[in-house]
Order: structure tokens, then C-alpha cells, then sequence
């Protein structure tokens, strides 16, 4: 048996042992990396020091450096005890004699180690395992690690819905995705060429609250398309929508401040009031949006999210009389509103509503913008608009939170709205999404005639639609035949925050900008007749 911490260990414990069919009383050594193809063999060492090569994938794990796989294999025998603490190793001559390689290999991988805290070496001594480590038991059962203990909020995170992560099905209508056609790839490309040639001569963070030229150009764009008027510092550029309500409830709300949402409301909104410690205080919309008249009876409310231009996901669009009764209320209860304007762009009988920021006069108002409804919500980019009471809060805490968003993608968006792309982008897709809406209002009528009620079809970029003859505990049922059909349905039931609160009728919520018209049409078909065959 060999001395532990010999070459001749090593060479037997490593993970380059012969496993190429190489000759007996000899030992491969597969040389990882793409070598060119007169070298693709492995190397064999024995008596006569033969050399050679046989085909690596470049993706396996094996692909390492051979310096990096010697060294590997050092820690795996030092944490097994092989070699134990203050034991010799062959000096690195004598080791890369023994592999077949050259010296300097074996010594970038005791020069690694040494430099990681497992060998030591003095002048003129050899190499030796670390005194002071102790073998690696390995790991241990599941069962017997103690549990990670988690923050409350790490808690309450867990104690939430899991979220629907299944495999999209061949035809979804999910709320959110927006068809990879529309896409301006060609002026978006130019927009990032253009922000890359501009490069700057120091790479450094920016202003957490966005590049100065994007924050300009949407102060001009949200003057000329939703009539606000606000100051650059007012403007925070987020990751998305969800950063910029996750901000609020840092900054807003503590645990056990009651928070007002709609009813039935944006699930992931209530997720992070939630996440947060807020008392959700659910209040219910009907045709108009927010029952404000409701609002009265509540006392002690610190915040309230909205979403007045197209209520998420009934559809309701919030009138002048209720908008100024929110306001007034927010003033006398000294609460904030989060308006959330996710997808205000699209009204398709007429201009987009004037947004509650324009009717703010005392500062009570964060209006929350977003692209991922016109552009891509992968680019992740969205934007506050807050009072200027509270932009240094903002800025800070968005600094704490990650520094800045990506400063690429926010140059681009600039470019493409200071230069009229993105509106011109945005009257070609609300043109399109005009006859996606068309074809599932079609769909919907020839599918199901009567049996089907639609809600919410005048503005934005999905629907709801009701079955009144089918009770809401069938939804369920009915969302996963239609999956078993190929077709990806939503229930209206999760975004209730009380179940107690929702009609006892079946609901699904219906996205219609991530498909064609074709593709619409048939997708209802095939939904129809999943239901009809479901028992």
C-alpha cells in the first residue's frame, strides 16, 4: 500500500487515473480543455513515459486545467485524512515525474493550495499539509443538520402561496408575456450600439436614481403621453415594477401597519405588503374600480396600492369622483398611495386616462411606471415618480438595494425615447394588441356564446372571463383540463385575498399579447372542448 502523501498515492487517488483502456502497470492522465486535435489523447505514464491523447468534452466536468484537477484531488485526500495535518508531500519534481507532467503544473497546484491555506512550506523544507485542519467528515443527513433559522420576514415569505412555476404550455394565455414578434430588435439594437460606442472614459457607479439622460427623457415622455409634470430628482429608475413596490413597502410600511388593496388585486403586490408585516385590509372594486366610499370605516391605514387606470384584474377604471374621494382620504388619514400604472398605455376606445399623480396636490401620491408592457419584461426596467419628500429616501434605499439599475439597457431606453422609437413602437403594438383583444372577444362569443360573461376588455392587455353556471370551486378542475389539453388558463380565485369576499362563480384571467390572432382563436377552441370532455 502506497505511504500516504506519496506520488504514488496521489497518482492513485486523483481523479486522472487511467480510465482509457491504458496499458497495464501504467496510469492516464486526460489533459482537459479544447487541445488542438493532434494532442486529443490522453497522456499515459509507466515505465516507458508514452504519451498520449484521446478526445475531452470541453463541457464535462473533467474539462479542468490539469493543475486545477492535481489539486483537486490533494483536497479530497486531505479531507478524507489521507494525508493528514503537518504530512509530507513528494516534492513537485518528483510528483510531475510520476504523472507524466511537467513541473510546472505540479507547482501552479501546490502554489494554489498554498496560497488557499491547505499546504505550507518554509525554505528549504518540503510542502506539507496544514497544520490545524481537520479531516471532513462529509455531509451529513438531512435529516440531522440543525435548521436554518430565518428572519420573520424569511418566515412569512414561506408561509405564502408557492408560485406557479410549470413549463408553459403550447398555448398560453398568461397575464404579463408579450409576443417575441413585437419586439423592435433592429431600433433596439441600434439604441444599444449607439450606448456602447459612448463609452465612457471612467467605469464607475452611477446616481442610484438612474442615468440623468433617461430620467429626462421620461420626464418628457410621461408630460407629453399621461400629463405629469414632476423634477428629475422625483424620478427613480428600478429593475421592473416589482423593485419599485418593493421600495415602498421598505421605506412605508413597518410590521403590523394596515395596507389597502383592492379586492380582488395584484397577487404579487400583496406578496410584498405581506412579506413586509402589513395588515392587508382588502377592499372590494366592482365596474368603477375602488370602492372608496368603503374607505371611511378604516382607521389607521399607513398605505394603499392601486390600480385606477385599469384595475388589476377586473378591469375597472377608476372615475374622476372616486379618484379626488381617494385623495381626499389619503390627506385627512395622512396615508400614501401607491399608484401602479402597469399598463395604462393601452386603452383601445380612446386616450389613456389622465393618471391620479396629475390630480395630486399635496404629495400623497408614487406613481409606478414600467416598460415590461410595451418593450420586454426581461429588460427589467421600470421607474418611480415620488414626492420630493421622499427622493432622497428612495434614491438610498434603491442604492442599498443594488447599487443602480443596468446603466446599458437604461442608455438605450433613453436613446429610444429621446429619438421617438418607443412611441412610435408603442402606437404599432396597441395596434396590434387591438386585434389580438378583437380575436379573443370573437373567440370567446363563438366558443361559449352565453355561458361566458367578459370583464375588463376595454383597456389593457387581458381579460376576465366569468362562467356563471359553473361554480367557483371548479376552477381549479377547470384550469388543469385545459393544461392537459395544452392550454394555459389562470382562475380568477388567487387574486382574492380573502376567498370569502369572491362570487361563487367561475373565473379565469385571460392575457392575450403573448399569442397571435391565429393562435388566439385556436387556443379557445381547444379550450372549449377540453371543458366540455371535463367530468
Amino acid at each position: 500500500m502506497p505511504r500516504p502523501g506519496s506520488s504514488r498515492a496521489i497518482l492513485e487517488q486523483g481523479s486522472y487515473r487511467a480510465q482509457t483502456g491504458a496499458p497495464r502497470g501504467t496510469t492516464a492522465l486526460a489533459a482537459p480543455g479544447p487541445w488542438s486535435s493532434a494532442r486529443n489523447r490522453p497522456i499515459v505514464v509507466g515505465r516507458s513515459r508514452r504519451k498520449r491523447w484521446a478526445g475531452l468534452d470541453a463541457s464535462s466536468p473533467r474539462a479542468l486545467s490539469v493543475s486545477a484537477r492535481i489539486g483537486a484531488d490533494l483536497k479530497a485526500q486531505i479531507a478524507d485524512g489521507t494525508c493528514p495535518p503537518g504530512s509530507a508531500l513528494p516534492s513537485t519534481r518528483a510528483l510531475a515525474a510520476e504523472l507524466g507532467v511537467s513541473r510546472t503544473t505540479v507547482t501552479a497546484a501546490y502554489d494554489q493550495l498554498i496560497a488557499e491555506g491547505y499546504l505550507e512550506t518554509r525554505p528549504g523544507g518540503r510542502t506539507r499539509v496544514a497544520a490545524g485542519l481537520r479531516p471532513d467528515p462529509g455531509p451529513r443527513e438531512a435529516a440531522a443538520a440543525p435548521p436554518q433559522r430565518l428572519s420573520a420576514f424569511g418566515r412569512r415569505i414561506l408561509a405564502m402561496p408557492p408560485p406557479d412555476d410549470a413549463p408553459a404550455p403550447a398555448i398560453d394565455f398568461r397575464t404579463g408575456d408579450l409576443s417575441g414578434e413585437d419586439f423592435p430588435a433592429l431600433a433596439w439594437r441600434r439604441a444599444l450600439n449607439a450606448a456602447l460606442l459612448r463609452r465612457p472614459a471612467r467605469l464607475g457607479y452611477g446616481d442610484p436614481r438612474g442615468l440623468p439622460e433617461l430620467r429626462a427623457a421620461l420626464q418628457a415622455y410621461l408630460w407629453r403621453a399621461r400629463g405629469l409634470r414632476c423634477g428629475l430628482d422625483q424620478i427613480v429608475v428600478v429593475n421592473g415594477s416589482q423593485q419599485g413596490i418593493d421600495l415602498c413597502a421598505r421605506l412605508l410600511v413597518d410590521p403590523g401597519d394596515r395596507v389597502v388593496m383592492e379586492e380582488p388585486g395584484y397577487r404579487a403586490a400583496r406578496g410584498v405588503f405581506s412579506a413586509a408585516g402589513a395588515a392587508i385590509v382588502p377592499v372590494p372594486v366592482d365596474a368603477d374600480g375602488l370602492r372608496t366610499g368603503d374607505l371611511a370605516a378604516i382607521g389607521g391605514a399607513r398605505l394603499a396600492y392601486v390600480t385606477p387606470s385599469h384595475q388589476f384584474p377586473l378591469g375597472g377604471v377608476l372615475p374622476a369622483a372616486r379618484r379626488q374621494a381617494l385623495l381626499d382620504w389619503a390627506e385627512a388619514s395622512g396615508a400614501t398611495i401607491v399608484e401602479d400604472d402597469y399598463d395604462g398605455e393601452y386603452r383601445f376606445d380612446a386616450r389613456p386616462v389622465e393618471a391620479l399623480l396629475g390630480l395630486d396636490r399635496t404629495g400623497r401620491v408614487i406613481y409606478v411606471g414600467t416598460i415590461s408592457k410595451t418593450l420586454s419584461p426581461q429588460l427589467r426596467l421600470g421607474y418611480l415618480v415620488v414626492p420630493p419628500a421622499l427622493g432622497a429616501a428612495f434614491a438610498e434605499a434603491k442604492r442599498l438595494a443594488d447599487r443602480q439599475a443596468p446603466g446599458l439597457e437604461q442608455a438605450a431606453l433613453a436613446r429610444f425615447l429621446a429619438e421617438g422609437g418607443y412611441e412610435r413602437h408603442l402606437r404599432q403594438v396597441r395596434r396590434r394588441n387591438a386585434e389580438r383583444r378583437a380575436a379573443l372577444l370573437a373567440a370567446l362569443a363563438e366558443s361559449f356564446g352565453p355561458a361566458v360573461r367578459v370583464e375588463g376588455a376595454a383597456a389593457g392587455l387581458h381579460l376576465v372571463a366569468w362562467f356563471p353556471q359553473v361554480p367557483a370551486g371548479r376552477e381549479a378542475a377547470m384550469a388543469a383540463a385545459a393544461r392537459a389539453a395544452g392550454i394555459g388558463v389562470y382562475p380568477v380565485g388567487p387574486t382574492y385575498h380573502e376567498a370569502a369576499n369572491r362570487p361563487d362563480r367561475a373565473g379565469l384571467v385571460l392575457g392575450f399579447a403573448g399569442s397571435g390572432p391565429e393562435t388566439i382563436r385556436a387556443g379557445i377552441r381547444r379550450l372549449a372542448a377540453a371543458l366540455a370532455a371535463a367530468p
